[in-house]
């Protein structure tokens, strides 16, 4: 979704259009920016030029926390996987001179295709339909992680072992630094979290980080997977980390209003063609080679957190007036209830979807 209100931010065009055209073969203005909607982190805008459609994403103006709204990651990412077999769209230069828009940004080919918000696809009328685009999230899941970082010259984008006593503590800062007041589920959340880590397994793959359905963009002909978007928070890590994330919708509750978080607990995931978690795991671990995965309800726990420490920046930045996106508010209100449904998986008392049975502290296949 797109808004014209976008140019409240008062971006130069004149001045984005000559840099363009200086330092991008081929670009050639005029320009006219639409900001689209959604997004909580990076602003991001339509950019039509008369050369073709391309996608601006800056970093957002004011104070930022430090390694966060990581622009330049995402464009080195993007350059690094576009001779993989990983789906991403052509990232074309890297502006690091915040005098240009005010902040730092990168360009990108804009991709025709369709993003999807609710995760139980709605909008697709054949069970058969959605069946066939989880499978194809699952399949994107897996190329990613397969992904030979070596030679995609990444062996330096992230730390290699420890990936999540790393991340606990990063998160931990994180959410610390931008608390606006006490939440007791948090602190307990976090304390189990940091006494039940599990052993480091030494598995390293490029990570996503917010691989979620709608950072997708899907060929609405063949359910097909045309590019990945967001990698802000891409890095070297635990590839259970992303399968975690994505997972989570199936736990989460459903939001009627769709003006935040939602997921699929309390649909019949069955009769949407929507595959149940331990499904979806085990067509993961089928293609990745992989016999089973143990301390599984860590790895959601901390997913869950992970997210409640992203919404609780975002509820900062809504406080500050610098939050990129209307349901900032929203979205920062749901970092209790998402630390309650933590807890409720570690109480054993959250079901899987697709089953009435409740979940074990195994792997889920």
């Amino acid at each position: 979704m797109a808004n014209n209100d976008a140019l409240d931010n008062n971006l130069d065009e004149k001045r984005l259009t000559q840099y363009l055209e200086s330092n991008i073969t081929g670009f050639k203005g005029p320009i006219s920016l639409t900001k689209f909607e959604g997004g909580q982190s990076n602003p991001t805008y339509k950019v039509i030029a008369q050369s073709g459609a391309y996608v601006l994403r800056r970093q957002p103006f004011g104070n930022l926390l430090k390694s966060a709204h990581a622009v330049d990651r995402e464009f080195r990412v993007l350059k690094a996987l576009e001779n993989t077999q990983v789906a991403v769209p052509i990232a074309h230069h890297l502006c690091v001179d915040k005098d240009i828009i005010g902040s730092m940004f990168y360009l990108m080919d804009y991709c025709e295709g369709k993003i999807y918000w609710d995760a139980a696809l709605p909008e697709i009328a054949k069970k058969a339909d959605r069946s066939a685009m989880y499978d194809a999230m699952n399949l994107a899941l897996t190329k990613l992680h397969k992904v030979d970082v070596h030679s995609a010259g990444l062996s330096d984008y992230g730390k290699p072992g420890n990936y999540f006593e790393r991340q606990l503590s990063r998160w931990k800062s994180q959410y610390q630094a931008s608390e606006i007041k006490p939440i007791k589920a948090m602190n307990t959340l976090i304390t189990w979290l940091e006494e039940n880590l599990p052993e480091d397994d030494g598995r390293i793959a490029l990570c996503h980080g917010d691989f979620r359905l709608d950072n997708l963009i899907f060929n609405p002909e063949d359910k097909s997977i045309k590019a990945i978007l967001d990698w802000e928070l891409s890095t070297l890590g635990h590839p259970y980390a992303d399968l975690a994330y994505q997972c989570m919708q199936l736990r989460l509750p459903i939001n009627p209003d769709k003006n935040a978080i939602s997921g699929l607990m309390g649909l019949d995931a069955k009769a949407l063609g929507i595959p149940s978690e331990a499904e979806y795991v085990a067509l993961y671990c089928q293609r990745m080679g992989i016999e089973k995965i143990d301390n599984w309800h860590f790895y959601l726990c901390f997913s869950f957190f992970r997210l409640a420490a992203i919404a609780q920046g975002v509820a900062k930045r809504a406080l500050s007036g610098n939050a990129s996106s209307k349901q900032a508010g929203k979205v920062g209100a749901m970092v209790e209830p998402l630390a309650l449904l933590a807890l409720g998986i570690i109480k054993n008392e959250i079901p899987i979807a697709n089953s009435k049975q409740k979940q074990t502290t195994g792997a889920p296949v």
